[in-house]
């Protein structure tokens, strides 16, 4: 019995130093904000906005680099960037981005 809970302590020890059990990570991300319902699939600002307000539908961010869909918090500030390509800069816990900052990327050159 002592050697298993020794061992679930060591466990949890690795899991926390390799980042693995963490609570969120601060960063930024490109991509386009849609709606819960489409999530990756028909990106259209007119479309995000109908099925937010008149369906229910939270707002998400579909990262560029894998597709993945991310739930955002507030929601308050994300309205007026649905359908378009942003840089959300804030932190993520599991599948969820606590929004700080919303802009438009720069332009390539």
């Amino acid at each position: 019995m002592i050697k298993r809970v020794i061992m679930a302590v060591l466990v949890l020890v690795a899991l926390t130093a390799c980042g693995l059990v963490s609570a969120s990570k601060e960063g930024s991300w490109t991509g386009q904000i849609n709606d819960s319902m489409c999530g990756a699939k028909n990106v259209d600002a007119t479309c995000a906005a109908k099925c937010v307000n008149d369906h229910g539908a939270k707002y998400v961010f579909v990262n560029d680099g894998d597709n993945k869909v991310y739930n955002l918090e507030p929601q308050d500030k994300i309205a007026a960037h649905a359908g378009h390509h942003v840089v959300v800069k804030g932190k993520v816990d599991g599948d969820t981005i606590t929004v700080m900052g919303i802009v438009m990327p720069a332009a390539k050159k």
